[in-house]
């Protein structure tokens, strides 16, 4: 099958790997960019574990003090190993949702006093902090990284999606979605996507994307992608 996956790189290179190792070919499209946030430094002594839902937030970490040893929560492998390669060696993973992340947390800290450090997008799509203070953590977010859209698609891409339409395209957020769909219009690739599955991570999501005439439509949590390919036909 052609797959697409629209995720910036850091956050999609283990699937990929393994997606072609399967046999597939993969189109790599990332729909948005990722950019620096300035913010002020980080002792990481001042916390008792780490939260992370991308490896854009390890990526642009600013450190004051580091603590190799302080638990690490993660979503996915690809973040997993993120952490890993700058230094973390206590790290946790959940391959489903950020609730999913949520609930992993839950079980593992039984301490509530202490602070936890959740670093994130500027834009997020479920206010993690947020449901962790409520059960009675204390959470500090902190933004180091946004999103932009990417305008444009180079020409040897949008021929060979001419060449060959996508079988599957996933999408993982409601702001990736939304440039998806600009770069779909402004590529006259409407015909060529009514040949593909769509691959959404949440309800909310698919919203930005109902107009358009997909083949078939699926919702999914991060670290099913390979297991929802069987049942596509």
């Amino acid at each position: 099958m052609h797959i697409v996956i629209t995720r910036p790189k850091e956050d999609s290179l283990y699937l990929i790997e393994n997606l072609i190792k399967l046999g597939h070919i993969v189109t790599h499209l990332p729909v948005i960019k990722i950019e620096k946030l300035e913010t002020r430094k980080i002792n990481l002594l001042n916390y008792q574990a780490l939260i992370f839902t991308s490896s854009n937030a390890i990526k642009f970490m600013n450190m004051e003090k580091f603590n190799s040893k302080i638990k690490c929560f993660c979503v996915g492998k690809a973040t997993e190993l993120t952490a890993r390669q700058v230094g973390f060696i206590n790290t946790y993973t959940s391959e489903g949702t950020v609730d999913s992340l949520i609930e992993l947390i839950k079980r593992t800290l039984d301490n509530k006093s202490e602070k936890l450090l959740y670093l994130s997008s500027e834009f997020i799509s479920k206010d993690l902090d947020k449901d962790l203070i409520s059960a009675g953590y204390s959470v500090d977010r902190i933004s180091n990284y946004t999103s932009i859209p990417i305008q444009e698609v180079d020409k040897k891409t949008i021929d060979f999606f001419e060449k060959k339409p996508p079988d599957v395209i996933f999408i993982y957020s409601s702001k990736s979605a939304k440039n998806l769909f600009n770069l779909i219009n402004k590529y006259s690739l409407l015909n060529v996507v009514t040949q593909s599955n769509l691959m959404c991570i949440s309800e909310k999501v698919l919203l930005v994307l109902k107009q358009i005439k997909w083949k078939k439509v699926f919702i999914f949590n991060p670290g099913e992608e390979e297991f929802l390919l069987n049942k596509i036909k």
